[in-house]
């Protein structure tokens, strides 16, 4: 079985401290710890003078509170978002009114079906600048900042490299402490392990997750990260040939090692694999049924 080494530690700063975790990064993390976010959402401030923030992170006073203390002294020029989830982008609105920096992403949040999992969405955030893959999003001289754009865990989802460093801001494509939720219909397993092998072509030296510690063995982390995705499809395709048609099944072989709190956002992944499959020819679903219902067989 492939195995994935986590970064299951982080820095032992308390709540709401920037701490240097190298010559341009700060990093303050949000008290919004959960069994989706680990010990919570991580704000970097990149720079010095001027700056920009990635993900500024959840509506918490606290978290902004310790933002307003650590951008004292300094010029917010970017405010860049990895995708429009709740944890992520909605304290864009207030960085955005306060400093009239303007915002980045590749768009808004794209898809209106409701999800089905804690995956909050925050549908109010559209970008002042939209960017693509390759952009330069800021250079101030000191650093710049690059789109790498990254579809799967949501269609708008992109991780930013920082040249100076070699170092690749990854949201929540690559975490340090589980692997990520896939969810359709907005997530797209498909979408997901194209960009898993994209970033993997990159000579990125570090990666820092929004959730979780820096990942400093980017290739050997990815190459496990990429066959546990593609270990797991045949996992759910054997699970089908010895006779389990449901999610619910599939999910209760799979993952019996994991907590029952997460088997939800499981069977979600689970769904996005089936989906993938089916494409491939290799699966067939009843039609009759809405897709979190559905029997499925090999084809």
């Amino acid at each position: 079985m492939a195995k994935i080494n986590f970064v299951t530690h982080i820095d032992d700063a308390p709540y709401g401290d920037a701490m240097l975790v190298s010559p341009l990064i700060r990093r303050v993390i949000a008290e919004n710890p959960s069994k989706y976010t680990y010990r919570g959402t991580g704000t970097y401030i990149v720079g010095n003078g001027n700056v920009a923030v990635i993900d500024p992170g959840p509506v918490l006073d606290s978290h902004r509170q310790a933002l307003e203390r650590a951008l004292v002294g300094s010029r917010v020029v970017a405010i860049v978002i990895t995708h429009c989830h709740s944890d992520h982008s909605p304290l864009a609105k207030w960085l955005h009114e306060t400093t009239g920096a303007p915002t980045y992403g590749v768009g808004p949040h794209l898809t209106s079906a409701p999800v089905e999992i804690r995956e909050d969405i925050d549908r109010d955030f559209v970008p002042t600048n939209i960017v693509r893959d390759g952009d330069v999003i800021i250079d101030t001289g000191e650093f710049t900042l690059v789109a790498v754009t990254t579809p799967g865990h949501t269609s708008n989802h992109m991780c930013i490299a920082l040249p100076q460093e070699r170092a690749l801001f990854s949201g929540d494509h690559v975490m340090g402490w589980s692997t990520t939720v896939v969810s359709p219909p907005d997530g797209d397993m498909r979408s997901y392990i194209d960009s898993l092998k994209k970033v993997q072509l990159r000579d990125d030296a570090v990666i820092w997750p929004t959730h979780g510690g820096p990942v400093t063995n980017p290739q050997t982390y990815l190459a496990q990260y990429l066959a546990h995705r593609l270990e797991r499809e045949e996992q759910i395709v054997d699970c089908l040939r010895d006779g389990m048609s449901t999610i619910a099944e599939i999910v209760a072989q799979l993952y019996k090692e994991v907590p029952k709190t997460l088997h939800k956002a499981a069977g979600r992944s689970v769904l996005s694999h089936l989906i993938k499959l089916i494409e491939d020819g290799r699966v067939v679903a009843d039609g009759s049924k809405p897709w979190c219902k559905a029997a499925f067989a090999l084809a």
